[in-house]
């Protein structure tokens, strides 16, 4: 593995609970890691302790089998081969696109000039801006300078801290497989992090789920979606209902049917059966069943909200052009393509 962090537990000076607890993870040589998870969460200190910019006080950091960081070894931010692109891009706006770019280089390298420096600028698209200055760049522009600088001195990782959260939704997009396609096309390895998992869904190899400084689950972006491994997953990467059931007769009986009991708990067991609304299918039916609360119209897909005999809520996502009228009495039809079971707490 290029990178590997083992063990990390990381307290603030200021601070009494741990911004990380025993953080454990890889990334494979030219794959692109996720560290997906709230705000203060402890994503971005995972990212400065991988940059040299914060110190944890257990735990082993290893680049390119090299040990950086440990109890008894520290590797300074500049010798550790590592690229920075910050969420506000940190460009200097006294410096062109070119001398930015030429700003990390070996000083026999640096000049604006150099061979390094314009086919950089040619790989991320920029030619013909050279001469320009940020103020004089869009937000996207001004993103592959950042992406640029931190490329030109041919790190053994990219770190990227949230880059695209300051751009519309629509450049958030375009960036996104601009950045992806420069990041296979030159083989770099790189760590994403990001507070949306549509972004780590989209981009991530692998994505490690953080949680008030924990690691909830490391696995591809399907596993993550479809069978998460705690409660907290399952919400945070997406809209996730948690359906009361018992294990009985071998079968885990809820109020809308019989599934199937895949994780062989005993008769009589109280468990959550985790549904996420493309699972639920509605179509009308006679009164005394359940009933559209709400419908949240997203231009694809309409996302209704479905209360239940009992009072619980589920949730359906339909077809844009499948109206139903807010009230309409309904059947439902849950088809789970992976069943999830979490014990009851």
């Amino acid at each position: 593995m290029l990178i590997e962090v083992t063990h990390l537990s990381l307290v603030y000076p200021t601070g009494t609970v741990p911004a990380l607890y025993d953080l454990n993870f890889e990334v494979g040589e030219g794959t692109l890691l996720s560290i997906l998870g709230p705000s203060g969460c402890g994503k971005t200190t995972a990212l400065r302790a991988i940059a040299g910019f914060e110190r944890p006080q257990r735990g082993e950091i290893r680049i390119g089998g090299r040990t950086v960081c440990s109890p008894e070894q520290w590797v300074p931010p500049e010798h550790r081969g590592v690229g920075m692109v910050f969420q506000d891009y940190a460009l200097f706006p006294h410096l062109t696109v070119a001398e930015n770019i030429a700003f990390g280089l070996r000083r026999e390298t640096r000049s604006p000039s150099s061979p390094v420096v314009v086919d950089t600028i040619k790989l991320v698209g920029l030619k013909g801006m050279e001469l320009r200055y940020p103020h004089e760049l869009s937000g996207g522009q001004q993103q592959r300078v950042a992406l640029a600088r931190a490329l030109a001195p041919k790190p053994i990782v990219i770190l990227l801290d949230e880059p695209f959260s300051n751009l519309d939704p629509d450049m958030r997009g375009q960036m996104r497989e601009e950045v992806q396609e420069i990041l296979h096309r030159t083989g770099t390895t790189a760590i994403l992090v990001t507070h949306d998992h549509d972004e780590a869904f989209a981009m991530a190899d692998r994505i490690a789920v953080l949680n008030s400084g924990r690691l909830e689950q490391l696995d591809t972006p399907e596993a993550i979606y479809h069978t998460p491994s705690t409660p907290f997953v399952a919400n945070f990467v997406g809209q996730a209902d948690f359906l009361p059931g018992r294990v009985l007769n071998g079968k885990i009986q809820t109020e809308v049917g019989l599934f199937e009991n895949v994780g062989g708990h005993r008769s009589g067991t109280d468990v959550d059966i985790m549904i996420r609304p493309d699972d639920v299918h509605i179509a009308p039916a006679s009164p005394g069943g359940a009933q559209i609360v709400g419908r949240l119209f997203r231009g694809s897909e309409n996302l209704y909200t479905i209360l239940l005999p009992s009072g619980q809520h589920l949730h359906s996502s339909e077809p844009s052009t499948t109206v139903f009228p807010v009230g309409t009495t309904v059947d439902i039809k849950v088809i789970a393509t992976h069943i999830v079971l979490f014990p009851r707490q």
